[in-house]
């Protein structure tokens, strides 16, 4: 069955991500190309996190597990359909599928991966024109390098902070000097994670949706 009625709104942090800063994080990964058909994440990164971001003023909360190719993201609030809001949304760039779980109704929503959905795990910048290490740094309780980076793409540089997890080649936070835009992965524990984080749960109804994206503004 497809419903085109159905009108979920973007993933929480793609509203605060724009596809421009999507493309700068993808060329971390291998054979990665600039389309959501072409991406693909590291097989062996397995981790779960606390997912923070902020925008216009705005700070939103999430927890995010990761097991490769298969996110997993349990939303503080929730994300709003025509169904009811739905807690959590699975990423399963492996199936080229997003599944927006809405528990109170027991139903999957499923619609097509678009970049808006790739979470940004890179260390490594596409575009830098440069990289000036500052000094040692703490996320939360995390022990980071904390680097000023400039990335000049398409015409446009913007300079960023950069808190990297040196001993495990992890991104923890990235902060954008020109604009009110951060992002920041806390408590981040590499550890298995579960294949059934990252299945639709038993006994709920799958339907297709065609997404249409809420005005912004």
């Amino acid at each position: 069955m497809v419903v085109t009625a159905l009108r979920p709104t973007r993933p929480a942090w793609s509203r605060f991500l724009p596809v421009f800063l999507f493309l700068l994080f993808l060329v971390h990964f291998p054979g990665v190309h600039a389309t959501a058909a072409g991406v693909q994440a590291p097989r062996d990164l397995e981790f779960s996190a606390r997912l923070t971001w902020r925008t216009g003023g705005k700070t939103s909360h999430a927890q995010l597990f990761v097991k490769g190719n298969r996110y997993r993201v349990e939303h503080r609030g929730g994300i709003k359909t025509d169904l009811g809001y739905a807690t959590v949304t699975i990423v399963r760039l492996d199936r080229q599928q997003v599944w927006y779980i809405l528990s109170q109704r027991r139903l999957v929503m499923e619609v097509p991966l678009t970049l808006d959905y790739v979470l940004p795990l890179a260390v490594t910048l596409e575009g830098e024109v440069s990289r000036s290490r500052i000094g040692d740094a703490m996320v939360g309780d995390q022990d980071a390098t904390l680097y000023e980076v400039v990335v000049d793409r398409d015409d446009r540089r913007e300079t960023y902070y950069q808190w990297i997890d040196e001993a495990r080649q992890l991104l923890l936070k990235l902060v954008s000097q020109d604009r009110d835009w951060s992002v920041e992965y806390g408590q981040v524990v590499l550890s298995k994670q579960p294949d059934y984080f990252f299945e639709t749960p038993l006994g709920y109804r799958k339907f297709q949706a065609t997404e249409k994206q809420e005005d912004e503004g």
